[in-house]
């Protein structure tokens, strides 16, 4: 299984994140399509060669074709929104918030899963990003659709451990 070899590679230093990589994978109370499709879209997010080479065999054996694309896409637009709501949200000229986007952002309205795992998977890649403003329209929009927290906490505790697993690694990768 990659991710035992993704848990063996983290440093003794940092074995609460080689703990934390095996409870919020191996233990997840999520569905397996809303699990995988968020360890896939924050892998990409991460920006870990190794940890995306790790995880994506798995994932993608473990979702159908169309939940694989919608979870890579999710990934793509909100690399590309979270640097924008998060520029507008930080310039402190309000002017900027008024002014239309104008970016094509269509694969949120028709992702090709179902529209809560899309929303999860975008709040887990925005959690990895730190895009405030994006973090707070999907968890509006998770809780509308009946989403309670523990199932939001649980898909930015797994953009959390992962993001810290990439940057471990990379880090060691660097300094060897």
């Amino acid at each position: 299984m990659a991710l035992d070899e993704l848990k063996s590679a983290v440093p003794d230093y940092a074995k609460d994140l080689k703990l934390n990589l095996g409870s919020v994978i191996g233990n997840s109370d999520l569905p397996k399509q809303q699990l995988w499709g968020t360890v896939l879209a924050c892998a990409i997010a991460s920006r870990s060669p190794k940890v995306l080479r790790e995880l994506e065999p798995e994932a993608k054996a473990n979702l159908s074709p169309e939940a694989y694309t919608a979870a890579k896409s999710a990934a793509a637009v909100m690399a590309m929104n979270n640097v924008f709501y998060r520029t507008r949200h930080l310039l402190s000229d309000p002017e900027y918030g008024t002014m239309r986007a104008g970016l094509r952002m269509n694969v949120i309205g028709n992702p090709g899963v179902e529209k809560v795992d899309f929303e999860l998977w975008s709040l887990a890649v925005s959690a990895i990003n730190g895009c405030g403003q994006c973090l707070d329209s999907h968890e509006q929009v998770l809780r509308k659709a009946g989403v309670d927290r523990e199932t939001i906490q649980e898909a930015f505790k797994i953009a959390a451990v992962i993001q810290a697993v990439g940057v471990t690694l990379d880090s060691e990768a660097h300094l060897a």
